[in-house]
């Protein structure tokens, strides 16, 4: 193809013209795709942010609004320090009970699934894909009769209300163990036979090889179960009634019916903000390992 400052003046002109058509348009769909997500970010975020801005108010002026107000410019950290500092309210032990329950519970189902998954994954053993078939049928039975048989389990060993109780339903996950297997699958196959020419056991290489290979996936799992368990709700409910046992899901309906009272709603709102930050902030700290844990975790080859 001839250089553009080669071409007749009429030819140029037509060809520039469409160049800059070209471009025009190509910013044109850029700028609404960016606007797009600009105005679903807005959407997205503005319920956290005016549950950040009545937390902010006090009770007085929150009963007063006649119109809703977007900006304060007094901004009362009040309702903070009361959910903190009153008697009535035990958001700190309810925190404290939501940590050993997402740390123990993720702990531990770590420790099931990163075996299970280089298992199926690399070992060769009769029945494994028979195995493995059946392990991922567990995922067509609905929830709620899982719910039901642990309940049963649980209460004939009598772990209710307690922290064995409350973490022993939830160490293992089937999506997990075949999200992780798909992760360890796309390691070359000459890795394994290297490392056992050189006597590397199996155990040594899943921790020096697959392991560190695969940290995004094995990240982003973390971050998903901690999020799950932090929000869990059904399963605490159910199994735990004395409230030296109740996680954060439980203590918020609790704070709210004894302790700020049903009215308080500024009161509410610094609660659920608190308890809210701790997931957000480890989102945004592991955020790029999570896109690309999600990203791998569907790439095969």
């Amino acid at each position: 193809m001839q250089k553009n400052s080669s071409l007749p003046s009429g030819v140029k002109t037509d060809y520039d013209r469409i160049l800059r058509n070209a471009a025009l348009r190509r910013r044109a769909a850029k700028a609404g795709v960016y606007t797009m997500l600009v105005i679903w970010g807005l959407i997205v975020l503005f319920p956290f942010y005016w549950m950040v801005l009545s937390s902010l108010k006090t009770q007085a002026a929150y009963d007063n609004e006649q119109t809703p107000v977007f900006f304060i410019t007094n901004p009362a950290f009040e309702n903070y320090v009361k959910v903190f500092s009153s008697s009535d309210i035990h958001l700190g032990r309810y925190i404290l009970n939501t940590l050993i329950f997402t740390l123990g519970t993720t702990a531990l189902m770590m420790a099931v699934i990163i075996p299970a998954a280089f298992a199926f994954a690399r070992l060769e053993f009769k029945g494994k894909n028979l195995v493995f078939g059946l392990l991922l049928s567990l995922m067509m039975i609905p929830t709620e009769l899982v719910v039901i048989t642990n309940f049963q389990t649980i209460t004939a060993w009598n772990m209710r209300d307690s922290f064995p109780g409350l973490i022993l339903p939830s160490v293992t996950s089937v999506f997990y163990i075949y999200l992780l297997k798909e992760n360890f699958a796309q390691i070359p196959d000459e890795l394994y036979k290297a490392a056992r020419v050189d006597g590397t056991s199996d155990f040594k290489y899943l921790m020096t090889v697959m392991i560190p290979i695969s940290r995004p996936t094995i990240v982003t799992i973390t971050i998903l179960k901690v999020i799950e368990c932090w929000n869990s709700f059904v399963w605490p409910r159910l199994i735990t009634k004395e409230p030296d046992y109740f996680l954060i899901s439980q203590g918020i309906q609790q704070i709210r019916e004894s302790g700020l009272g049903r009215e308080n709603i500024p009161g509410m709102m610094a609660a659920v903000v608190i308890v809210s930050l701790p997931l957000i902030v480890l989102f945004l700290i592991f955020r790029n390992q999570v896109m690309e844990g999600v990203s791998r975790g569907g790439t095969k080859g």
